[in-house]
């Protein structure tokens, strides 16, 4: 079984159109754009760390966003549907994530990660440890 079979079975019709297919959900019915408790959220195919809680804001976009990446993230430019963008994939797991834009937060670099919440899985910050992430727990020590 190649790769492409295992995740077609291993992941939701909407995970595997999103980060394999380039697709997108629907704003503001999505699982974690609303979500604001201390966590990480790691890519839904490899498990590998991609954003951190403390770095999320509600844009009012209906994604979750951030002002930054904790882990390793590639930027395209993804010139599909009739504009230029620039996409967010996974390095470790090369799949679709969402997109970078420039109106984030000012104060905090102004850039803005709107990533699909199909492409994310969460972990709760009191998880860390037994989820086997347990080197992220200091970011959640402290204010913040």
């Amino acid at each position: 079984m190649d790769e492409k079979q295992k995740r077609r079975l291993t992941l939701t019709p909407i995970q595997y159109h999103v980060t394999q297919e380039n697709g997108t959900e629907h704003p503001f019915s999505n699982e974690f754009y609303n979500l604001f408790e201390d966590g990480i959220y790691v890519d839904v195919v490899s498990g590998a760390v991609l954003f951190s809680s403390r770095d999320k804001f509600d844009h009012g976009c209906g994604w979750p966003s951030f002002t930054k990446p904790i882990g390793a993230v590639l930027t395209l430019t993804d010139v599909s549907h009739g504009m230029r963008r620039t996409e967010v994939r996974s390095v470790t797991s090369d799949s679709h994530l969402g997109h970078l834009f420039d109106d984030g937060p000012e104060d905090q670099g102004g850039f803005r990660y709107c990533i699909n919440s199909a492409a994310l899985r969460f972990i709760p910050a009191a998880d860390l440890d037994r989820a086997g992430y347990g080197s992220y727990a200091r970011l959640f020590k402290g204010e913040k």
